[in-house]
């Protein structure tokens, strides 16, 4: 099977702390390290793109995953897995830091596992029928407690403090004796010292992965320590890691996109402006044909243009320095949960070259096909807005028209810039019962130790633990920055920036157009008068959904 790229060979270690890294990529990241409930990334999804959180099983609800580990096990199968959809990319962040946090939680959570299974082997297996009454009451007290009703709390204690009475009880008059007395007696014991144990693991690992998630939310460049994408020798699985890498830093290049009806270009955002030049094209000379031109020529003279949108001739600041580049953009259904990249001798590392961008230009204008649309594109507010303008060019008979749309993808949602918030509970005073204070609670509770210590056997086989305790889906088609991205337009100062992106933009076109059909000997007087209108109505531009269309 070809890749479309080619692999070097030998060990590489993929490299963390690139320039391109900003908040947004850190948000991300963080998410890796979460220990809330899964529930909640329900609260980041959009209007256009769903997660699907699939419960655990009714008896099975002590083997169900936080927030951090279904993320980080769904980010990794679905951008590294093998046979893996194509995934759309992130504009604004950098997804193989992401994944590579991923991978490093991942790597973590291991590391406390393997001590967790050792921990229950010794004290849990070997002493297993007292692990097995245990674990039946600390479930039974999981079930009870979660529920609303105060009294059903309360009961569950009581079963606990009553099964510890028993325990004792069963400890001093013991029915057996000999060898048979002596296990009996560490069954009821073992599984309680291993408790301890486990809760000294737990509580380690917790302090590590909160410090990191705070650190990645603050801004801190925290290091992915990923060893296993590091290959020792060709063909280890290591090397596939690597592969996947490659592969997503090649996807992220990529210059095909997808458009998805209302949803807009998958990765951009909506559509919320649109504005059309169109007028006949008429020799300058009476009786003499103008010059045969290409749209493509339009195209490279508007190109040159906003290569200059940096350059001002007040000293203000003013444009960041853009990304110009040659879109392809591929249609599907606005319900698709996939794409297909386009391959063949025309395309390099999902890249398509140059030569075919030119034949679609020029001759993919009508009917079905491919569409070419050139691109400038701003990231701004550390990657939490992505600013794109397409300009595409279509000659119909006798009409010219220059069309300049305004796409925008806004931040985030705030749920991934949380940072961790410190375990406590507010009681009331015993003697000033009308008030209340805060008590500081344990980093790692009772039942999440029972949690994670039945969970960590069960992590070798993944699919067996997704069965039982459930996992997280992520939205299709997928990418990063799209699936829980928001509106800009509820930040005044980002909606701002889309919409003043639009008028200097709108009239570089125009300009660059306009002079490439004047030195062509094309009549402009019409161009020109058009161009003048829509320069005065782009400054009273607002936003629209200019993809859904009231017909």
């Amino acid at each position: 099977m070809t890749d479309g790229f080619d692999f070097s060979p030998g060990a590489q270690v993929p490299l963390s702390g690139a320039a391109g890294q900003t908040a947004a990529t850190y948000a991300l990241a963080a998410a890796a390290y979460r220990d809330d409930e899964v529930a909640r990334i329900k609260e980041a999804d959009n209007e256009w793109h769903q997660s699907e959180v699939k419960p655990p099983r009714p008896w099975a609800k002590i083997f169900r995953p936080l927030l951090g580990e279904a993320y980080s096990r769904a980010v990794i199968d679905r951008m590294l897995g093998a046979g893996r959809k194509p995934l759309i990319q992130s504009f604004g962040l950098e997804p193989q830091v992401v994944v590579e946090h991923c991978l490093a939680a991942h790597r973590i959570r291991r590391e406390r596992d393997n001590w967790l299974t050792a921990v229950t082997v010794l004290c849990g297996v070997l002493f297993l029928p007292g692990f097995l009454v245990w674990l039946l009451v600390f479930t039974l007290r999981t079930t009870m407690s979660r529920r609303e009703d105060k009294r059903a709390g309360l009961l569950a204690t009581l079963v606990l403090v009553a099964v510890g009475a028993l325990a004792v009880l069963f400890l001093i008059r013991l029915p057996f004796h000999g060898f048979w007395g002596w296990y009996a007696r560490a069954a009821v014991v073992m599984p309680v010292v291993g408790w301890f144990w486990a809760r000294q693991i737990c509580e380690r690992t917790a302090r590590d992965l909160r410090g990191r998630w705070e650190s990645l939310v603050s801004g801190g460049a925290v290091g992915a320590k990923i060893p296993e994408a590091v290959p020792g020798n060709p063909g280890d699985a290591a090397e596939q890691v690597r592969k996947e890498l490659a592969r997503l830093s090649a996807e992220q290049r990529s210059n095909s996109v997808f458009y998805a009806g209302p949803k807009g270009i998958l990765g951009m955002g909506t559509r919320w402006g649109s504005w059309q030049l169109a007028e006949d094209l008429v020799s300058a000379e009476p009786g003499k044909d103008f010059h045969p031109f290409r749209s493509w020529d339009v195209i490279t003279a508007i190109q040159g243009g906003l290569a200059m949108l940096e350059r001002t001739p007040i000293n203000t600041g003013g444009f960041t320095k853009p990304s110009i580049t040659h879109w392809i953009v591929t249609p599907i259904g606005e319900k698709a949960k996939e794409v297909s990249r386009p391959s063949g001798t025309d395309v390099e590392a999902y890249t398509i070259r140059t030569h075919a961008i030119q034949d679609i230009c020029n001759k993919q204008q009508f009917g079905s096909g491919d569409r070419h649309y050139l691109g400038v594109q701003w990231t701004l507010w550390d990657g939490h807005l992505v600013i794109t303008m397409l300009i595409t060019v279509t000659v119909l008979h006798e009409t010219l028209r220059i069309e300049v749309t305004g796409h925008a993808l806004g931040p985030l949602n705030p749920l991934f810039n949380e940072k961790p918030a410190a375990k406590e509970k507010e009681v009331q005073k015993p003697f000033r019962f009308w008030e209340t204070r805060k008590v500081k609670l344990p980093l790692v509770d009772t039942d999440e130790v029972v949690r994670l210590a039945a969970r960590a056997p069960l992590t070798w086989y993944p699919p067996l633990l997704n069965w039982l305790g459930g996992s997280l889906t992520l939205p299709e088609p997928f990418g990063l920055r799209h699936a829980w991205a928001d509106q800009p337009w509820r930040h005044r100062f980002m909606a701002d920036d889309a919409l003043r992106a639009a008028t200097p933009v709108l009239r570089v076109v125009h300009a660059a157009a306009l002079r490439t059909l004047r030195e062509n000997g094309v009549d402009v007087e019409k161009f020109g008068t058009r161009s003048s209108i829509l320069s005065g109505n782009v400054q009273d531009v607002i936003p629209k959904k200019a993809d859904v269309y009231d017909a």
